[in-house]
């Protein structure tokens, strides 16, 4: 079983880049983010072709949330469409439940900068999420909880921590609030993997970031640790965030594992 999460910064625009990447890498069940449109501008029907169903919290613009899965499966049953509490800061969360495995994509507002209104937002979004997180789950059960965290949890998931602690995504709060998710019971599956590996998931598309290698690794897998000991191997899909058949990439690369 593959599972991933990508945030793809505007599915309308980018929606033959994902197919071909469903192709190509047959993923079985995927969180996205950022789709930039309504429940109703999904492309179900593009979906459905290529084999997948599509569960979604979409917006206008901004923002939006979904879940792929093989449409040769069992279908997926929502569970949550929202963070409850926080629904004025958009659609940025969806749970469904596959079996056993209750499998959330989740899209962390920003916060812009240290000092700009939406950072302790952003702050209390995310201790939104923890609650939540106690509430719905224990850490015996099988979960994930994939997506776009804004976050770098640690100096090695930056390309620049020294001149960069501090600011948006490096702070202590930021990092505090990430920290809990782990304590609570979650596993940052690449890092469990990949302890002394220095990757990334996300390149500004200025200044040339992405082949400088000027990058930050915000996008995550995190499993309860009965799903973490099924996992062979994680990989961050740094070819996709590569021009494909003339395609344009999304600023963020795929991340998935292959599980037992």
């Amino acid at each position: 079983m593959r599972v991933a999460t990508w945030n793809v910064n505007g599915l309308r625009a980018r929606v033959e880049f994902v197919l071909h990447w469903l192709r190509e890498r047959q993923p079985d069940l995927v969180g996205l983010q950022e789709l930039k449109l309504t429940d109703e501008q999904f492309p179900h029907d593009a979906f459905a072709a290529a084999g997948y169903r599509a569960v979604t919290h979409g917006q206008k613009a901004w923002n939006g949330v979904a879940v792929l899965s093989r449409s040769r499966g069992k279908p997926l049953e929502v569970t949550q469409r929202g963070l409850p509490g926080q629904e004025a800061r958009g659609a940025r969360l969806i749970t469904a439940q596959l079996d056993d495995l209750a499998f959330t994509s989740v899209y962390v507002p920003n916060g812009k900068f240290v000092g700009h209104e939406d950072f302790p937002a952003k702050l209390d979004w995310l201790d939104a999420l923890l609650a939540h997180v106690e509430a719905e789950r224990r850490p015996e059960t099988p979960a994930i909880l994939c997506g776009d965290f804004n976050i770098c949890p640690a100096a090695i998931d930056s390309y620049d921590e020294a001149g960069l602690r501090g600011e948006i995504f490096h702070t202590d709060e930021e990092r505090a609030r990430f920290r809990r998710l782990l304590e609570w019971g979650l596993v940052d599956v690449f890092r469990a993997k990949q302890p002394d590996v220095q990757a990334f998931s996300w390149w500004d598309y200025r200044g040339g970031a992405f082949h400088r290698g000027h990058g930050l690794r915000i996008d995550f897998l995190l499993a309860t640790q009965s799903v973490l000991a099924r996992v062979r191997s994680v990989e961050i899909d740094r070819e996709y965030r590569k021009k494909k058949d003339g395609l344009t990439a999304s600023d963020h690369a795929p991340v998935f594992a292959d599980l037992d």
